[in-house]
């Protein structure tokens, strides 16, 4: 596998991962994945062997209901998944829309059967993967990628992998929040040489 097709893989296995939680045959494909890097001591070895550990010692009922816990609930959730709580404090605001005019600008728009508003995480990474893996070139390249990611990234993901580290009822997600938090430092090094 290429690493564009892998960096995009990632991009969309996090963005399934934060959307819902996992169902029987996705825990039964964690479960099962190799946990050695190609080259032993790669930088998402030791986050993606927490990952699939994790997998291997809950239940898909398990996540379920520690997904609910974290994310779900009619009033406001433990864990946010939307960049204008980490941003302002407040979802609906400014980020929105400045995100909503990125996307228009690539010629996206959020899908009318999508419930969620277009800053939850897991929609940004389906763009970051689009943005990778998609046929349109005349935005599917590394300078839209670049672009994105320093906008629409990196000023809050990291801050959101922080909270779900740290709170008490993560377990799968815990160790998601560390591979998401080592898979966008990765990132942000590589647009960073990319950019000089």
């Amino acid at each position: 596998m290429d690493e564009e097709t892998a960096r995009a893989e990632i991009y969309g296995l996090l963005a399934q991962l934060y959307y819902a939680a996992p169902d029987a045959a996705l825990m039964d494909a964690l479960r099962a994945a190799p946990t050695q890097a190609p080259v032993s001591g790669g930088l998402l070895e030791e986050p993606w062997q927490q990952v699939v550990g994790s997998a291997r010692a809950l239940s898909a009922s398990e996540t379920a209901a520690e997904y609910d816990a974290l994310f779900g609930g009619l009033a406001k959730p433990e864990v946010s998944l939307y960049a204008s709580y980490y941003l302002t404090g407040f979802l609906n605001e400014r980020p929105l829309a400045h995100l909503r005019g990125d996307l228009a600008a690539l010629g996206l728009a959020r899908h009318d059967a999508m419930p969620e508003p277009e800053d939850h995480v897991a929609c940004v990474f389906e763009v970051m993967r689009y943005l990778i893996a998609g046929e349109d070139g005349a935005v599917c390249h590394l300078g839209s990628q670049s672009r994105f990611f320093a906008a629409q990234v990196l000023p809050w993901v990291p801050l959101l992998c922080e909270q779900l580290a740290a709170h008490p009822k993560a377990r799968l997600y815990r160790a998601l929040a560390g591979l998401t938090q080592a898979f966008v430092a990765i990132e942000a090094q590589g647009f960073d040489l990319l950019d000089q």
